[in-house]
């Protein structure tokens, strides 16, 4: 399985601005062609002036300069993506490294908790702990005590709630 970390993000930005950028080329040069073709036909007709050729008229071309634009900030989004040091963690990448424990050891509603933290990356609130067991405040109090004397977790302070982490 492919985590989406940085220089994952970063490399698939490059690619899809490398793509965007060829396909805007071809379209830039036959929308070139085009214009120089309608150009020599206003030229060689002389009931019409060169002010009146639909080329010199169009949009067009300045919605291919924006496109470009936009294809050289994603490319230079995916290279410093690609190339800058970020966190140790990736963005969606999930923490594997806790520490081993010994199953045998924990009850019931303690595997639950420990699942439920695997889950969540390591980290959980203690509050959204209870909304997801509904255990009491004080049955899961008790439960994170005795894990926390096991090793197996760290509580943290956090405003009015803690915030539960793996080992």
């Amino acid at each position: 399985m492919i985590t989406l970390n940085q220089k994952n993000l970063g490399l698939i930005l490059i690619c899809f601005s490398i793509i965007l950028l060829v396909s805007l080329s071809f379209v830039k040069v036959n929308s070139d062609n085009q214009g120089a073709f309608l150009c020599e036909l206003v030229a060689e007709n002389q009931d019409t002036r060169m002010e009146n050729c639909p080329v010199h008229t169009t949009t067009t071309s300045w919605l291919i300069i924006v496109a470009f634009g936009i294809s050289f900030l994603i490319l230079g989004s995916g290279l410093y993506l690609y190339f800058m040091p970020g966190k140790k963690s990736g963005i969606m990448e999930i923490r594997e490294d806790f520490k081993e424990i010994d199953f045998s050891k924990l009850n019931e509603e303690e595997r639950r908790i420990y699942d439920i933290l695997k889950e969540k990356d390591g980290s959980v609130y203690q509050s959204d702990l209870i909304k997801e067991t509904d255990f009491t405040k004080v049955k899961m109090t008790r439960i994170l005590d005795r894990m926390e004397q096991g090793g197996i977790i760290d509580r943290k302070r956090r405003g009015m709630t803690n915030i539960i982490i793996l080992k």
